[in-house]
C-alpha cells in the first residue's frame, strides 16, 4: 500500500538522479563530451541495474494507480522523471562508443530501453484515461506488448554478449 510520503519520496529520489544526470548537459563544454568506458561488461551490467530499479518503481506505481492508491496525476509526474532519466541513459549509450565486438549487444539494449519508454509513455495514455473515466482494453495489451518487447531486446542483448 503506497502512503503519499513513500510516492513523495520515490518523486523526490528520481528527480534527484535526473537532475544529477542532467548535470553534463546544463555544464558547458568546451570540447563535446564522451563517456569514456573501459570495462563494456560492467557498465552494460550498471545500466541494467539502472534500468531494472526504474521498471521496477514504474511498474509499481502503475499499479499502484490501477489499485486507486496512486491518482492519475501522481503517475503523469513519476512517468515524466522515469521518461528523462531512460532518455539519459539512451543518450549514454550513443556517445559510449563500444568497440565492434560490444556494438550489437548494446545496440539491443538501448533498443529496449527505447521500448522501455514507449511502455511508460503508453502508461502515461492510460492514466490519462484513468482521470476521463476508464482504460482501454488495447491500451492495456498495447502496454504488455511494450513490456515484453522490451524484455525480449534485453534478452537478445545478453545472448550478443561477448
Amino acid at each position: 500500500m503506497a502512503s503519499k510520503k513513500g510516492i513523495i519520496v520515490t518523486v523526490i529520489i528520481l528527480v534527484t538522479i535526473t537532475a544529477a544526470s542532467f548535470l553534463f548537459w546544463i555544464i558547458p563544454q568546451e570540447n563535446p563530451s564522451t563517456l569514456v568506458v573501459s570495462d563494456y561488461a560492467n557498465y552494460l551490467d550498471g545500466v541494467k541495474k539502472i534500468h531494472e530499479v526504474l521498471q521496477e518503481s514504474i511498474e509499481t506505481e502503475f499499479q499502484n494507480l490501477l489499485d486507486g492508491k496512486t491518482s492519475p496525476d501522481e503517475y503523469i509526474a513519476i512517468t515524466e522523471v522515469t521518461t528523462s532519466q531512460v532518455t539519459v541513459q539512451i543518450s549514454e549509450f550513443v556517445t559510449s562508443k563500444p568497440p565492434e565486438e560490444w556494438q550489437d549487444s548494446y545496440i539491443s539494449y538501448m533498443e529496449a530501453l527505447k521500448k522501455f519508454n514507449s511502455y511508460i509513455v503508453e502508461t502515461k495514455v492510460a492514466a490519462n484515461m484513468l482521470k476521463e473515466g476508464q482504460i482501454d482494453t488495447e491500451v492495456i495489451q498495447k502496454i504488455e506488448s511494450l513490456r515484453l518487447e522490451s524484455q525480449e531486446l534485453i534478452n537478445k542483448s545478453n545472448e550478443l554478449r561477448p
